[in-house]
């Protein structure tokens, strides 16, 4: 794939061989978000586990301190006053079986989180073909199957994510735009690093923390040093 110019004006100033500490490579994100929009700053981890055994799965959600900076859309899967609590908490969208046929017959997908409560599974259930593949299906594991609503939205209004091995094994997760400043940056990025770090499975050997990177939408990526991390 031909890369454009600004992208290779941004990679003259990234040594490929080199891995930098978190302060330095985010400031050299920063330095090569030259896109005409706020572009997203995302980290990339490899880690040194085999996903495709249950207990070898690192999956999870925190809460970003400085948030994503983006503006996520909340569809609840509830009944009775459920309903309202979400809306109230601030849900974009909340309903149930009505909500079906939508999503399966017409590809409404304007949503970009589903929470549900758990007497709500098995109606969402059967939407797993069209909200699985897009990494939509609601988890316990994540927080967004759960009777307490009103905090789960709270949580990913304010910047909570969720990460997940893809099957590389490798984790994607956005930690803001390039508009935020280098302390929020860092910040979200160690909150998040602590929580991976964390959910190291029992039956993960040798080194967890294979390689990671940052950068942005439009940017080259920058490797970081992992000692500090281990």
């Amino acid at each position: 794939m031909k890369k454009g110019k600004r992208y290779l004006e941004a990679a003259k100033l990234i040594e490929k061989a080199n891995t930098y500490d978190l302060g330095e490579a985010v400031a050299l994100v920063k330095k090569s978000a030259s896109a005409k929009f706020d572009e997203t700053v995302e980290a990339h981890f490899r880690l040194g586990v085999d996903g495709r055994h249950a207990d070898q799965q690192v999956r999870g959600a925190v809460v970003l301190p400085h948030g994503t900076g983006k503006t996520v859309r909340v569809l609840v899967f509830a009944k009775g006053d459920k309903v309202d609590e979400a809306l109230n908490a601030g849900a974009d969208y909340a309903g149930g079986d009505e909500l079906v046929p939508k999503i399966q017959n017409d590809g409404w997908l304007d949503f970009d989180v589903v929470v549900a409560t758990p007497d709500m599974m098995g109606v969402v259930g059967r939407l797993g073909r069209v909200l699985g593949p897009k990494g939509l299906m609601p988890n316990p594991k994540a927080g967004t199957v759960t009777m307490d609503v009103a905090k789960a939205i709270t949580d990913i209004k304010a910047g909570k994510i969720e990460y997940r091995l893809d099957k590389s094994n490798i984790i994607h997760v956005p930690i803001g735009k390039a508009s935020f400043t280098e302390e929020q940056l860092s910040d979200n990025f160690q909150t998040l690093i602590d929580a991976i770090i964390k959910a190291r499975p029992s039956a993960a050997k040798g080194q967890y923390l294979k390689s990671v990177v940052i950068a942005s939408t439009m940017g080259p990526g920058v490797k970081l040093n992992t000692t500090k991390f281990a």
